[in-house]
């Protein structure tokens, strides 16, 4: 007797189908359960132009912040907003801050006006980035930075300083001279570059090569 091999196959087709139609349900509603228990449940709307996210982050603080966010960019047809905040203190001194919604176009405005290109290329050096490092830290003088930075001379403290005075980041301590300290509110902008540099090199997802040009 012969096999009808398209019978049979037929037949296997509709007993995968009664089976996925029986478990399918079980398993729609065990996922659901597990989703449920998940202590943050991301989730997305869909606007005209802006996805919104919902539970981005387990503080529901930060999450509602995210949601304004993707919300108003939507409303004022914008490339995108900004909110941050942060405290820094250290050496005695303290700097707090906090800028909401900061249109992301008026950041690239930055990079188009030449006005970002001057300030890497101002503390871009490896010298410069080691005096403000110990500045932050807390008020120095010039002495102070000749040891802790490893230069050969007072005048090499100026020569690299000079650039951080001219663009008003570094200033002498009104209350004592001779010391040196970041400008209050230039604080944020130098701790939040840092966390910016933080974030492009982190390799959570990807990995780069970062390429350190010598310096003359």
């Amino acid at each position: 007797m012969e096999r009808d091999y398209g019978k049979e196959i037929d037949y296997l087709k509709e007993q995968m189908e009664n089976f996925q139609n029986t478990v399918s349900p079980q398993l729609d509603e065990l996922r659901a359960m597990v989703m449920e228990l998940l202590p943050n449940k991301p989730s997305m709307e869909k606007l005209e132009r802006v996805h919104v996210m919902h539970g981005m982050h387990p503080d529901s603080r930060l999450s509602e912040m995210m949601e304004d966010l993707c919300y108003k960019t939507e409303k004022k047809d914008v490339s995108g907003l900004v909110t941050y905040l942060g405290v820094y203190s250290s050496g005695g001194r303290q700097s707090n801050w906090i800028r909401n919604a900061v249109p992301a176009d008026e950041l690239l405005s930055i990079i188009e006006s030449g006005v970002a290109s001057k300030v890497l290329a101002c503390i871009g050096n490896a010298n410069r980035l080691a005096i403000l490092l110990e500045i932050l830290r807390g008020p120095k003088t010039v002495a102070s930075l000749v040891e802790k930075c490893d230069f050969g001379s007072t005048g090499q403290v100026y020569h690299h300083m000079k650039p951080l005075l001219a663009a008003d980041i570094v200033v002498e301590d009104e209350k004592q001279k001779g010391v040196y300290v970041i400008q209050p509110h230039r604080v944020q902008g130098v701790i939040m570059l840092l966390a910016g540099i933080s974030d492009m090199v982190d390799e959570t997802y990807t990995q780069g090569t970062w390429e350190t040009a010598k310096e003359n």
